[in-house]
């Protein structure tokens, strides 16, 4: 590099050009720091061998030459792709999409790249499979699986992964970091408070069997008003859509005896809530409702929604921290527990009417 064309920097907002007329290239900012080219890739992997003052002056170097390292540089560099692989399921959802988007803040954060595959809920293990396949193909350093169902849980375990892999909402086992909320807290939280405002019993509206989180809350609810001494009503199941809770509404609208109900997400509590409006029954002074998940629209509901509130932001920057963590090679250094979840008090739960 010429030192003249080193003295003048480039125009602002332009990156400086060497003699070829092309971007400048490691060797450039190697002569320019009076460094060797190793150094250079030492700085751009951040390895903490290097002087804080010869770090500083590479990085000043680049600097002023308005080098950009290249992903595909860094990767020979560092033998790291520094791309990331998730593979999500039903990722229109509340929880999912909001997961998704605390993997790709904090992977950004991270100087990673994310590669996502989306499925759908009917994804069998085949699918999943090819899907590993396709990520591991395309050099993934890590994957993480938002992987809500057993069976795509299980279709994980049974795929050979050569990458570091990291599972959330599920409960696969062996050896795999897991990143979940505590849905069997958050169950318990609903139906204690609902019966702690005296109702005899909690009906529920459960999600799709076979989902780890659906599963979770009603079998919590069950064993909550087993242990209360109380009616255990048969579940209701729906799909985790509006329409399916309105649809089981209306069945629980036509039965005088239901004062208290328990959804086992917040989208199903709205159809709910629009069932019992409809069929005249007022909620709370009728019917008491707690929803989950806590969604934005929870607070404006009318009447505002009590739900329990899952922290899915934390579920997906823990969920990428432990899989940098096994990408370092830093695994079973800590045993990480549950996210907890809050139950957020509004106004569609009350005390039951006084019968007479």
């Amino acid at each position: 590099m010429n030192a003249r064309a080193a003295d003048n920097p480039a125009p602002k907002g332009r990156s400086r050009r060497n003699f070829a007329g092309s971007r400048p290239v490691m060797d450039d900012v190697a002569r320019l720091a009076g460094v060797s080219k190793q150094t250079v890739s030492r700085v751009l992997n951040d390895n903490p061998a290097v002087r804080p003052e010869t770090r500083e002056a590479v990085q000043a170097a680049m600097r002023s030459l308005g080098y950009r390292p290249s992903r595909s540089a860094r990767s020979l560099a560092s033998g790291r792709t520094r791309m990331l692989g998730v593979i999500s399921f039903d990722a229109a959802r509340y929880g999912p999409a909001n997961i998704l988007t605390a993997i790709n803040t904090a992977a950004q954060k991270a100087g990673y790249l994310l590669s996502s595959i989306a499925l759908d809920d009917t994804a069998d293990h085949a699918t999943v499979a090819e899907a590993v396949d396709r990520l591991s193909a395309e050099g993934a350093d890590g994957v993480i699986a938002i992987a809500p169902q057993y069976r795509v849980g299980r279709a994980l375990a049974d795929t050979r992964l050569d990458t570091p892999l990291v599972v959330l909402e599920n409960e696969t086992r062996g050896g795999t970091p897991l990143a979940t909320a505590d849905s069997r807290a958050g169950a318990r939280m609903a139906v204690g408070h609902l019966l702690g405002l005296g109702h005899a019993t909690v009906w529920h509206i459960a999600g799709p069997s076979g989902w780890s989180s659906a599963d979770q809350r009603v079998s919590t609810w069950e064993e909550t008003l087993k242990a209360a001494g109380a009616e255990i009503p048969e579940p209701l199941v729906g799909d985790w859509s509006s329409d399916s809770g309105y649809e089981l509404g209306r069945r629980l609208a036509a039965r005088p005896d239901v004062t208290a109900v328990f959804a086992s997400n917040d989208q199903m509590a709205l159809g709910l809530l629009h069932a019992l409006h409809e069929a005249g029954r007022r909620v709370p002074e009728d019917v008491s409702v707690v929803g989950y998940d806590d969604i934005p629209e929870a607070a404006h509901l009318l009447p505002p929604l009590t739900t329990v509130r899952t922290d899915f932001a934390e579920i997906g920057t823990r969920s990428l921290r432990l899989l940098l963590d096994r990408i370092d090679g830093r695994t079973g250094e800590r045993d990480e527990p549950m996210i907890p979840v809050e139950l957020i008090v509004r106004r569609s739960c009350g005390r039951p009417a006084e019968k007479g």
